[in-house]
């Protein structure tokens, strides 16, 4: 029953990006936690960047980072191709297409960021690094966003797949845990708590991992989709839904559920998979 699978997606992407991680962390534990030059005075914690800087680590920090993005990239673009074949819930308007659109159009633009940060090291391109690794939280934040919304949409329309309402608050509790987090790097940079702020960005990547694999729980419905006769049915598009959503009373997964060809069907055949 769960076989390969676009799950497998981003459950890879996630262990892939933990690997590096720990693998990184574990080798520079090993080695007796070095001081390396391009680290301040008195920083005695090394920050991902620090080690992605070493002649070991700098090829491990730009593979795992590759795979992960492609991966991950990939896992997007999955998504949105589901949705339009059936074998996950349906958009319903442009609107939500849109949305879709942009969460995509983020997540390759905080791939890219990702992946030309480990490139342009701390050590030699510090103030490059920087704007990038800005770039990266950016992109993925507005992407998680983004992608919130198409998902509370879709929770409002079909109030029968929980799943949807699931998935929407997990990666709105991760949106805010790395909100908060990020926060407290920034100020802790700022008066140049260096200590204190290398730890904080080791929890925010860990954290990131956990926001990939939400992801899988999405695809589990595509395992018994794979045949057309079990897929899911076509909508009835609204003209403005917008309106339609103000007009139902739709609130958050508080709406009624969505009529498909003007009469209330529960997809019989498919909402098992939620």
């Amino acid at each position: 029953m769960f076989g390969f699978s676009y799950w497998f997606l981003p459950l890879f992407a996630g262990c892939v990006w933990l690997g590096t991680l720990l693998a990184m962390l574990g080798r520079w534990l090993a080695l007796g936690s070095p001081h390396y030059p391009w680290m301040g005075e008195n920083d005695n914690v090394a920050y991902i960047s620090s080690i992605g800087s070493t002649s070991w680590g700098y090829p491990l920090f730009i593979a795992g980072s590759a795979v992960t993005i492609a991966t991950f990239n990939l896992a997007f673009i999955s998504e949105r191709w589901l949705r339009h074949k059936g074998r996950l819930a349906q958009n319903y308007s442009v609107t939500e297409k849109v949305l879709s659109g942009l969460a995509i159009l983020g997540a390759f633009v905080g791939g890219a960021g990702l992946l030309f940060l480990t490139i342009f090291d701390s050590k030699d391109h510090h103030n490059a690094h920087d704007r990038l690794l800005i770039v990266f939280i950016a992109g993925y934040w507005v992407s998680a966003i983004f992608i919130c919304a198409e998902y509370q949409r879709l929770g409002v329309k079909y109030r029968e797949y929980p799943i949807l309402a699931y998935s929407f608050w997990i990666k709105l509790f991760f949106i805010l845990m790395e909100l908060g987090l990020v926060i407290a790097f920034g100020v802790l940079t700022l008066y140049k708590n260096y200590n204190a702020a290398a730890p904080i960005e080791w929890v925010i990547s860990l954290v990131f991992i956990f926001y990939v694999w939400s992801f899988t729980i999405d695809f589990l419905p595509a395992v018994r989709t794979r045949h057309q006769q079990d897929r899911f049915p076509a909508v009835k598009k609204s003209h403005d839904p917008m309106a339609e959503d103000t007009e139902r009373g739709g609130n958050l997964f508080g709406g009624p559920v969505y009529t498909r060809g003007g009469h209330s069907e529960h997809g019989a055949n498919v909402s098992s998979n939620y």
